[in-house]
């Protein structure tokens, strides 16, 4: 008898109020599964929206988005969504130069979704003008993404590129430094965060891959004075992100 395995979740999907809320008024989504006993303000309002957006909905038992999702946390909202439409790296380059010392984030083979979608909330939050990641052996958007940017995902831009050190030589063409993540380097409270920064955050066991190292213009480090010697990723992005943001305040 074959064994039965949990099933993933389709790419075409995303789940959740948040994430279901922002893909509705990014206009991406096609049709609307809300599940059927479901009460409240939330069904209202998202319900509404549907109506509003055009999207058909369809009344469904909760078993049905318990498949859908994979067993993931779907809060009674399921949306079948066109293909993620990511960005040209020329659109955030563009984005970046409208603004005052833009920061652009750089994700070295990031591999969980939840640091994805952690990262992607900050990024929005702190005004980050666009996130680069590689199409191979890293993560790319997909529904636990969008559920755990919590709507983050349609707000700011992403990129997906095919060669990281031949992207990091176009930033700097335009006149931006690049930053890497160390354990040893300039402690983030030090950091020069002034002109066109592009921070990159390496995957979550190794690190910055070595090639890529080498185009780095300066590490930073993140002081720590506790047992653990080091922060997940998306944590330590986050301390970083805040850190250039508060110095543009």
């Amino acid at each position: 008898m074959k064994k039965q395995t949990k099933t993933e979740p389709s790419t075409d999907i995303v789940y959740g109020i948040h994430a279901v809320t922002e893909s509705l008024r990014a206009n991406t989504g096609n049709k609307l599964y809300i599940q059927d006993d479901l009460r409240g303000k939330n069904l209202d309002n998202i319900k509404n929206l549907a109506t509003e957006k055009k999207v058909s909905i369809s009344w469904s038992p909760k078993k049905t988005l318990n498949e859908m999702t994979g067993g993931a946390v779907h809060q009674g909202f399921v949306l079948r969504v066109s293909e993620f439409a990511y960005a040209e790296l020329s659109e955030i380059l563009e984005k970046a130069e409208a603004e005052a010392n833009p920061l652009i984030l750089i994700l070295d083979g990031l591999t969980d979704p939840h640091n994805f979608g952690s990262i992607l909330r900050t990024a929005d939050a702190t005004q980050v003008a666009g996130v680069i990641i590689p199409k191979h052996r890293a993560v790319g958007v997909t529904p636990v993404v969008s559920k755990t940017s919590t709507g983050a995902v349609e707000h700011v831009p992403i990129a997906r590129v095919t060669n990281l050190s031949q992207t990091l030589d176009k930033l700097k063409e335009q006149g931006f430094w690049i930053f890497g993540t160390d354990m040893n380097g300039t402690p983030s409270h030090k950091w020069n965060t002034s002109g066109k920064l592009a921070l990159i955050i390496g995957n979550e066991g190794k690190g910055i891959s070595a090639n890529i190292k080498k185009q780095v213009d300066e590490m930073i480090t993140i002081p720590m004075s506790g047992h653990v010697q080091s922060l997940n990723a998306s944590v330590a992005a986050a301390v970083l992100m805040y850190e250039v943001f508060r110095n543009k305040l």
